[in-house]
């Protein structure tokens, strides 16, 4: 027994170093990781602005119809084809174009911001603030006649907020595409708002019905042809309350307290 009280007499302070080497060890190996990853967040943080930037162009490029979902475009190309659209920044009360620099706004912070924002109507859609401007995409012919606006939408799905954009032609009615660029759906359920063969049943939709009020939803079960019912898209399988939160961001963003009154602004400037 006393041979093991020597042991540990002995070998106490050693251990005691030793454990003052490993934390020191760690303490070290943590800030040196600490100053790596804060490096590298800087040193890419341009690279992943430009990245994030070339993907919401993309993603408004699929809902115009000038890009396919699956189709593989290098930077260049996103940006030649975007080249086409005009970026607007409108005050979302009244539906007019601003002096806002669209390459200034971003509609995300905006959203968050008491001076940018303000408290969101009682409403569907899952929204708590509205921001007081919004930042809209136009195609016009060399005329400078309006074909395409391509407006951006989100709601409360199940699982969170949808991020996307829907198109709308000329006549302002008629949906030419939608797509979705961020959610946290599940897949194979209410992530099927990503599939291409559901996004293309939205094309040639109807928005507003005879008292110029949305009346666009998603449908329980199927829908007919966009000649034969004009105001109502397939539902997903098994995903209903994605289903009714893409109904429901809809008729928010298309009607009085979302872009409607930009939409007014058209048509009278569009004759």
């Amino acid at each position: 027994m006393s041979r093991f009280r020597r042991i540990y007499v002995v070998g106490g302070p050693g251990m005691q170093g030793s454990v003052f080497y490993n934390l020191g060890f760690a303490a070290v190996v943590c800030v040196v990781c600490a100053i790596f990853v804060s490096s590298s967040a800087v040193a890419l943080r341009d690279r992943q602005e430009a990245n994030a930037l070339l993907d919401m162009q993309r993603n408004v490029l699929v809902a115009a119809g000038l890009a396919v979902s699956d189709e593989v475009l290098s930077p260049e190309e996103v940006t030649s084809r975007f080249s086409q659209i005009r970026q607007i920044v409108i005050e979302l009360a009244t539906g007019e174009a601003t002096d806002i620099a669209p390459s200034t706004f971003d509609p995300r912070a905006a959203e968050v911001d008491p001076e940018q924002s303000r408290l969101a109507p009682p409403n569907n859609a899952g929204l708590s603030r509205v921001a007081t401007h919004a930042l809209v995409y136009e195609i016009r012919d060399t005329n400078d006649a309006l074909e395409l606006v391509i407006l951006p939408v989100h709601g409360l799905g199940l699982w969170g907020i949808l991020y996307g954009f829907v198109a709308l032609d000329a006549d302002l009615d008629t949906i030419r595409g939608l797509t979705y660029y961020e959610h946290k759906e599940t897949p194979g359920l209410g992530g099927e708002v990503d599939n291409p063969r559901w996004k293309n049943l939205w094309s040639g939709r109807k928005v507003f019905g005879s008292n110029d009020t949305p009346v666009i939803e998603v449908a329980r079960g199927s829908a007919g042809s966009p000649e034969e019912d004009p105001h109502r898209v397939d539902g997903l399988a098994g995903a209903t309350m994605t289903s009714r939160g893409v109904t429901n961001m809809m008729r928010f963003w298309l009607d009085e307290n979302g872009f409607k009154p930009y939409l007014a602004v058209l048509r009278r400037d569009n004759g």
